[in-house]
């Protein structure tokens, strides 16, 4: 696949909030949106420059860097998965759309997950990729949080070139060595965040039309641990790519095809639901109260 050119962009101030980077498609008024949330140490970019056009033909698109990734907010508060997913509700408002398709890839899963569960009213459908409804349960990941939480809180009072040197070493990623424009403070405490969340007590009360995309080769989250975020929601259908953690950047057309086909039978899904009937006003009734006497 030919890297397609990236659409449009521009900053957009949340109210209260800050500052962040989007990219937004208007492609057609009648089509749904779709709301991609991108993964830890990425960019909107980053995750989905292969998905922007090939998505942009049945859907409109909206897509923000999370709060200290790339550009997105920097108000110098650390990191939670809620201040993410209420940016994300705020971006929503502001743009004036009624409601999205929640589209998260690993961290943006749980924010997906949260959307639903803080701001259901925005939320149609969710189509969670490479993602879990719970992180911290391996001996790897125990450590790995381990390592994050102390990182993060360590780096508070580091020199920001200080604070990379250490997030390269934690992280150990590309997008750490190649020195994106993030900030590693609140990359670390993303991490810990991640491997802190734990849907379990609620993601079966989803109740939107939902779709998973498992990478089946998977090791970062377990391709076995996606499949049981499926079955966990509620009617969720889960379409798997024989692909790792990284199917976005180094499985495209594969990985394209088949969010694309999640996406659309998630639209479906939500255009077949019935149409709740309004309900009625309850009935005003005078009532007379006496006056007494102090």
């Amino acid at each position: 696949m030919d890297t397609p050119l990236l659409p449009p962009g521009r900053t957009v101030e949340l109210p209260g909030r800050g500052a962040t980077f989007v990219r937004w498609v208007e492609a057609d008024p009648g089509a749904p949106t779709l709301l991609l949330l991108h993964g830890w140490t990425a960019t909107a970019d980053i995750n989905w420059w292969a998905c922007y056009g090939p998505l942009s033909t049945r859907f409109n698109l909206v897509a923000l860097d999370h709060r200290g990734h790339g550009r997105g907010i920097r108000d110098g508060r650390p990191f939670t998965l809620e201040d993410a997913t209420d940016d994300a509700y705020e971006l929503v408002r502001t743009l004036g759309l009624r409601s999205v398709i929640a589209v998260g890839y690993s961290m943006g899963g749980p924010v997906a997950q949260l959307l639903w569960q803080r701001h259901p009213e925005v939320v149609d459908g969710l189509v969670l990729c490479a993602t879990s409804a719970y992180f911290r349960q391996s001996r790897t990941e125990q450590l790995l949080g381990l390592a994050a939480w102390g990182a993060s809180t360590a780096c508070r009072n580091l020199p920001a070139g200080s604070v990379q040197s250490l997030a390269e070493r934690v992280i150990g990623s590309r997008s750490a060595r190649d020195g994106l424009a993030h900030d590693w403070r609140r990359i670390l405490e993303a991490g810990d965040a991640i491997l802190r969340h734990d849907a379990r007590g609620w993601v079966g009360d989803i109740d939107v039309p939902t779709a998973c995309v498992a990478g089946l080769a998977d090791v970062v989250v377990p391709a076995a641990r996606q499949r049981e975020l499926g079955r966990s929601i509620p009617g969720c259908r889960t379409f798997v790519v024989p692909r790792g953690h990284d199917m976005c950047a180094v499985a495209p057309s594969t990985f394209v095809r088949t969010l694309l086909r999640a996406c659309e039978d998630v639209a479906r899904r939500i255009a077949a639901a019935p149409v709740a009937a309004p309900v009625p006003a309850p009935a005003v009734v005078s009532v007379r109260v006496a006056a007494t006497a102090a």
